[in-house]
């Protein structure tokens, strides 16, 4: 152990961000100014905005405003915990039986985020005695929820049927039951295909 290392047993971190910064891989957060908007600032600069997820402008609608107004009035900031022990309020339940019924389901349950939902309903459906053939360029809340749920998992390259056939042939025996799990859509390498994607 270095004298460096004893005095600041976490220096190593240190080293590894300056090496990150040598590589120009260093990640930094951008900050926004103001509204989450087409059109806003980042870090004082005018942009457009092309990697929100407010894709309907919800965020700034007028309705939506004075309704997270009234709540607030109403209930406070926030629940004071997780859903799971003391944090379920009567909010949440009316809005989620009201979009169960516009649905026509039995049920629905509402997450923060859409990585909480893949994340969370994959590792709640699947466990370890499941297998999953997962494609190569599904979103990380997917990759997360299959490794949360520990099944034994296959890859297949990104939207290609001829290898997803391939992967079931090799492990055919064991996959008699598998389940496929791909994205509706791969923003960064292109949609998906029509044809052959919904398969029995």
């Amino acid at each position: 152990m270095t004298t460096a290392t004893r005095a600041n047993p976490l220096s190593y971190l240190t080293d590894q961000l300056n090496e990150l910064k040598a590589k120009g891989t260093h990640f930094r957060l951008r900050v926004l100014d103001d509204e989450q908007a087409p059109v806003c600032t980042f870090d004082g600069k005018k942009v457009i905005n092309l990697a929100s997820n407010n894709y309907l402008g919800l965020t700034t609608h007028p309705k939506l405003r004075e309704a997270a107004l009234e709540a607030t009035r109403r209930h406070g900031v926030g629940s004071g915990a997780v859903r799971t022990i003391a944090g379920t309020m009567k909010i949440h339940m009316e809005l989620e039986e009201r979009i169960a019924r516009f649905k026509n389901v039995e049920a629905c349950v509402v997450f923060q985020s859409g990585f909480a939902a893949n994340a969370g309903t994959v590792s709640a459906v699947l466990g370890k005695d499941d297998f999953i053939i997962s494609d190569a360029l599904n979103h990380a809340s997917i990759i997360d929820g299959v490794r949360l749920c520990k099944a034994q998992r296959y890859r297949y390259k990104n939207n290609d049927m001829a290898d997803l056939d391939t992967v079931k042939g090799v492990h055919f025996s064991k996959l008699a039951s598998a389940n496929e799990i791909a994205e509706s859509g791969f923003r960064f390498a292109g949609p998906s295909p029509v044809q052959g994607w919904i398969r029995p």
